[in-house]
């Protein structure tokens, strides 16, 4: 069959690749001047010549259909990623640090030698994470995670479930969906050795992924066209117009907004629920501090919506990339997108200057600041996501579209799988 796919970020190169391989001809729109939507190479150099993402994206070990995908067009997942076991340190070391081995046994060891917590503390954690498993890492639709994690103590709290609520959902925690925060920490503990192992990309995301794939489809005779805004989609007879071009299928893998636009007519509802999700914002802070090298590739960051905004800094020296060469994360970022850039660099400056006094080798320069509005829909509890089927022949693809995660790499590549095997000629 002819498809047609709006949309070349990972869930549409996703669905894209698996089109393909199934043997149907494939043509994809791209209204950017490259491939990738949120997950790609910034344009233009760093200062000092350094490139630079446009946000951070970490992959874990339970990501497994973007680590298919990727061996699939190519890429040697050794070359690509630095693998490590979880870490949840601050500066100075201290934290959760899960051993080598299977993840579940990994995380009652690493919580039982977390010394800078009190016997109490552990003892609440694991029964709690016990509980969780007992009943299938599941929980009514109205559960928050604040609700979910309300009896654990404050310090576990703090120190562990609101910053991986927030690093995997961009929620805060007594608004994010618990049932969907479960499901991550189930595929991240359950899903065999290495599954909540963090993997850093060694080169840009744009290298990582979208570029791979769009050699390899080429390859097959799929047609790209960038910067082009599909202005139109229609049904014809017995087939879809993008633009009056015909084709048997069309997966929409854009952005919700321009999704529902297209559908404006066609499904009303279904795009009325598209347009009505809500966003928020993430931001990162690119610095540099000459000689600095932190306790291990990420380390956690106490925040606050008033004078601390990030959560965590990512020291790139540590899996091949410039040394001292830092990037600071600030999920849940509506409040200081508001106050603007200056602001929130000044902010970030001050406290990542108090808080990794113990190893910073030179004051910290700031080089770039980054702001996407609109980064991830806000997972809150018992929020109805779009449908991935819109009518007969016409899907979406994307990881807002009902699913089991989050606004991840691994939802929009799921996404991207499901509608093209989903793929069937019209009646």
């Amino acid at each position: 069959m002819r498809v047609g796919i709006v949309g070349a970020g990972w869930a549409g190169l996703a669905a894209a690749v698996t089109a393909s391989q199934a043997g149907h001809s494939v043509t994809l729109f791209e209204m950017a001047p490259q491939v990738g939507g949120r997950a790609r190479q910034a344009l233009g150099p760093l200062a000092q010549g350094l490139t630079f993402d446009n946000g951070q994206h970490l992959l874990i070990g339970a990501y497994s259909e973007t680590q298919r995908l990727m061996k699939l067009v190519g890429v040697n997942l050794d070359d690509a990623l630095w693998r490590t076991p979880l870490h949840l340190v601050d500066a100075a070391g201290q934290g959760l640090k899960l051993p080598p081995g299977h993840p579940a046994l990994s995380f009652m060891r690493g919580v039982w030698a977390h010394s800078h917590w009190r016997m109490g503390e552990r003892i609440s954690l694991l029964k709690h994470a016990a509980l969780w498993r007992w009943h299938g890492f599941h929980c009514a639709e109205l559960v928050t995670v604040g609700e979910l994690a309300h009896a654990l103590p404050e310090r576990v709290r703090l120190e562990l479930i609101e910053p991986l609520c927030v690093a995997a959902l961009n929620t805060p925690a007594h608004e994010a969906s618990g049932r969907v925060f479960l499901r991550v920490l189930r595929d991240a503990l359950l899903n065999g050795p290495g599954s909540a192992d963090l993997l850093f990309p060694r080169q840009s995301l744009s290298a990582l992924w979208p570029q791979p794939a769009v050699a390899w489809l080429q390859s097959r005779g799929a047609q790209i066209h960038l910067q082009r805004r599909v202005r139109d989609l229609s049904a014809g007879a017995g087939h879809w117009l993008i633009d009056n071009e015909p084709f048997e299928q069309v997966i929409l893998a854009c952005t919700p907004n321009e999704a529902g636009r297209l559908c404006q007519d066609i499904a009303p509802a279904w795009a009325q629920q598209a347009q009505a999700l809500r966003f928020e914002p993430i931001a990162t802070v690119y610095a540099r501090s000459p000689g600095t090298r932190l306790p291990t590739a990420m380390v956690r960051m106490d925040s606050d919506e008033h004078e601390r905004p990030a959560q965590f800094v990512l020291d790139h020296g540590h899996w091949g990339g410039s040394e001292g060469f830092l990037a600071f994360v600030v999920s849940g970022a509506a409040s200081w997108a508001q106050r603007g850039h200056e602001a929130l660099e000044e902010a970030t400056l001050k406290q990542a200057t108090q808080a990794l006094s113990p190893v910073l080798k030179a004051p910290i320069q700031i080089l770039q600041t980054l702001v996407d509005k609109r980064a991830t829909f806000r997972c809150t509890a018992n929020l109805p996501r779009p449908a991935r089927q819109i009518a007969a022949g016409l899907q979406a693809a994307g990881d807002y579209v009902d699913g089991p995660y989050p606004a991840t790499l691994e939802g929009a590549m799921q996404s991207g799988v499901r509608a093209a095997k989903g793929l069937a000629p019209l009646p």
